[in-house]
């Protein structure tokens, strides 16, 4: 054969080679710019599909529902928080009339969470931690708040009073604000009564920490609440997150800058929440 026909070939195939190769660096930097264009697009609509407003856990065994997420206490037989996000769309199902369904134990739960009959003539209500008001957007996200781990003892002049007030409220906030970070719990003291042959911690205080971001601004609320009733105003347990931290051991929002982290901690001042 022909050298030059050799020498030909050669060019042409170095030459398509390195047209492809143009090609597909071009189409891969064009898809580098897209997705950098609609990830500066949706940074620009705020932090929080970002930020990862979960508290720390004590106890290291975190437990994720499609509703919410929680820390479990195997020690106390309850969560020592749980953590969602209430959105305002999602107060839209309100008039939802779901059954409610029996408390059962929690399957993901490794250590097995508290039977419910623990609770039976106890003389204390299974308070719910996360509402099952609050997960009414389907029927499954309901029936998860009726896991035992999403439940705490509480007096029912406590549960049906001033604790339901204060979740009343909650709603208010996320319909205001368009949607709202919730974290809640007991105070998880040494030393407390406990129901049930699991013995089950009942709590003195409940407290709930409220997170609102619009367009990466913050601003935060905590609640500190004797476990009785009470005709006093909302306003009157608030507590600075750094109290509830003091009391729990818990880091809240952990991956907030630490600027921002420091400064609503330290904070309990409710001027920027209506409570209307």
């Amino acid at each position: 054969m022909n050298k030059n026909w050799i020498y030909k070939g050669i060019y042409c195939l170095i030459f398509t080679t390195l047209i492809v190769s143009c090609r597909f660096e071009n189409e891969e930097a064009t898809k580098s710019v897209e997705v950098e264009e609609i990830s500066n697009k949706q940074k620009s609509k705020g932090k929080s599909r970002y930020f990862d407003f979960l508290p720390s856990s004590t106890t290291n065994q975190i437990v994720k529902h499609n509703g919410y997420i929680l820390s479990y206490s195997e020690e106390n037989e309850q969560a020592e928080w749980v953590a969602y996000e209430l959105k305002k769309s999602e107060l839209n199902y309100n008039n939802n009339d779901f059954k409610r369904p029996f408390f059962i134990e929690d399957p993901k739960v490794s250590s097995a969470s508290a039977d419910w009959k623990n609770y039976r003539k106890s003389g204390y209500d299974k308070g719910h931690l996360c509402p099952a008001g609050d997960r009414k957007y389907s029927k499954s996200a309901f029936d998860e708040t009726f896991y035992t781990s999403n439940i705490s003892p509480q007096l029912h002049d406590f549960n049906e009073g001033v604790w339901n007030r204060l979740e009343q409220k909650v709603r208010y906030w996320a319909g205001k604000y368009d949607g709202i970070y919730v974290v809640t719990g007991g105070i998880l003291d040494e030393n407390l009564p406990t129901i049930g042959y699991e013995d089950v911690t009942v709590p003195n205080y409940f407290y709930k920490v409220l997170l609102d971001e619009n367009n990466g601004e913050y601003k935060m609320i905590a609640f500190l609440v004797p476990h009785q009733d009470s005709d006093l105003p909302l306003y009157e347990f608030v507590v600075s997150v750094d109290e509830i931290e003091k009391r729990t051991g818990i880091d809240f929002f952990p991956k907030l800058d630490d600027a921002d982290e420091v400064r609503l901690e330290k904070n309990s001042d409710y001027k920027n929440w209506s409570f209307k």
